[in-house]
């Protein structure tokens, strides 16, 4: 009887010690297979949704997106509008970065200075910044040089708070190769060209900590080994569904497929900044490059359906978004017709690069434009290139002449795709046109929604007509996911997941 009292009483003690429900330790493992590697540790310096989701789960925002149309206060715990220009955080108190520093609106301050040097690859979403002032240790006011009607969305997008402190003891170098942030997670190891792996992070300040201890975003570029991995149970989610992989899996009880809007629009760019006499610089050999590729074919016989035809740079889910600007269409007798008038009767030679692995059937996507503009003449020779190779000839301008990209949108506003993409001098834009640039700066500041609408549509007429790039199509974005993994978000209308919150379910 004294024994089973003792057992009794040990048992009691350990219910009492050992955490349950909410308050668990965080356990198991996911691993996330993707296309592409992480190109950047460094929030302030990491440019594609890839890297942004991993920025996600290490550090946090003064503010967060909840979905499509939510934003939520973050590490500031509320945010007001002192006057048209200026905005005024109050910060959280009692976070802590991952090395132990106490999170200040100093750090908040040295933070968005970083987001204006010219090595962040979103510079230009903050160049509207005129001041950044820690008022006190826990409130900031943001002072802009215009009134900025998405200020909030740029915030819960991509600006993201790293430690002042330790960058300035440690360095920048040191920063990069060993990051800490205040998120869910806390970096543990960068093997590049192969995985990034995070674990839980046991201080972290919010209410709903991580409950999966280990979280690895693994590079897999092969789409069918990434299926494969995830139907053998050696990955938990995997990237870039391919479309004719989708019957099966959705016969397979161990596996979910879901899919939906990525956001990105997969376009066909112009080098327009070189000098060099090239056809492309004549719009009417762009027009007749438009008009030589169907884009219906290339949705249904090259992506098997994993696409929505597109007129504009803008997707249906993006504020400034306008239905009523018809597509180019398919027109190769007309495309022979601009040619000749170009002064090309013949056609002429252009080379085309293009990733592989980065987006749905990429390469093949290439092949088929080629294929297509071999029809009108245009003779074309595909340039293959690694992601990384690929995105440092993007921003040096040394790519081909034409190039297949794809760009998301994750401040689901008109601002996020066309300054990137074709305002003057911006990191990623081939292109210049100082009335274009008048008219997206005029939209950028303007705070009456219909005025901003209507600019937009000015913009999005002038690029129809100049055609600056070919808007192919918006990518339909397929994720699978073993039946264990929780709270996925769903895809509307962007590829940044915050996949932190991920779950293991019990079986």
């Amino acid at each position: 009887m004294k024994l089973l009292r003792m057992v009794v009483l040990f048992v009691s003690c350990l219910l009492i010690v050992i955490p349950t429900g909410a308050g668990a330790a965080a356990a198991g493992k996911i691993v996330v297979a993707q296309g592409v590697d992480v190109l950047s540790l460094d929030p302030q310096k990491a440019g594609t949704s890839v890297d942004l989701n991993y920025c996600s789960a290490v550090f946090d925002g003064l503010l967060r997106r909840t979905g499509k149309d939510g934003i939520v206060p973050n590490l500031a715990e509320s945010y007001r509008n002192v006057d048209p220009t200026t905005w005024e955080f109050k910060i959280r108190k009692g976070v802590f970065f991952h090395n132990g520093d106490p999170l200040t609106a100093a750090d908040v301050a040295f933070s968005f200075s970083r987001t204006k040097k010219e090595s962040n690859p979103f510079k230009m979403f903050f160049t509207g910044l005129k001041d950044v002032i820690a008022v006190d240790p826990y409130t900031v006011r943001i002072v802009t040089a215009n009134p900025d009607p998405i200020l909030p969305k740029r915030m819960a997008c991509v600006a993201y708070i790293v430690p002042e402190k330790y960058i300035r003891e440690k360095g920048e170098e040191h920063f990069a190769r060993h990051p800490v942030g205040t998120g869910r997670y806390r970096f543990v190891k960068h093997v590049v060209g192969q995985f990034v792996e995070m674990e839980a992070n046991d201080r972290y300040w919010g209410p709903k900590p991580a409950t999966v201890k280990t979280l690895v975003f693994k590079t897999v570029p092969d789409p069918g080994k990434r299926v494969e991995d995830l139907k053998k149970g050696r990955v938990q989610v995997a990237v870039g569904i391919p479309p004719r992989a989708v019957p099966d899996l959705q016969k397979n009880s161990e596996v979910n497929v879901i899919s939906g809007p990525s956001g990105r629009v997969v376009f066909i760019g112009f080098n327009l900044l070189k000098p060099d006499g090239s056809p492309i610089s004549d719009k009417r050999v762009r027009q007749a490059i438009s008009h030589a590729i169907d884009r219906e074919s290339l949705i249904k016989r090259t992506l098997h359906g994993s696409g929505v035809p597109l007129a504009t740079p803008l997707v249906p889910s993006v504020d400034g978004y306008d239905p009523s600007i018809p597509p180019i269409p398919y027109d190769p007798a007309k495309a022979r017709k601009l040619l000749a008038e170009a002064g090309y009767p013949n056609g002429f030679e252009i080379a085309l690069a293009t990733p592989s692995g980065r987006y749905i059937h990429d390469r093949q996507v290439a092949e088929a434009v080629v294929g297509m503009l071999d029809r009108v003449g245009i003779s074309v020779s595909v340039k293959l290139h690694d992601w990384a190779a690929y995105q440092q000839a993007l921003v040096s301008r040394k790519l081909e002449p034409m190039y297949l990209l794809g760009w998301g949108n994750p401040l689901y506003d008109a601002d996020g795709v066309l300054i990137p993409i074709l305002s003057t001098g911006t990191r990623v834009s081939h292109y210049s046109n100082p009335e274009l640039d008048r008219l997206l700066q005029a939209a950028r500041f303007e705070m009456d929604p219909q005025k901003r609408q209507a600019l937009y549509r000015e913009c999005l007429l002038r690029i129809h007509d100049d055609v600056p790039g070919i808007y192919l199509y918006e990518e339909v974005a397929r994720y699978g996911l073993s039946r264990n993994v929780g709270n996925f978000p769903a895809p509307e209308g962007s590829e940044r997941k915050d996949l932190d919150m991920l779950e293991l379910k019990s079986r």
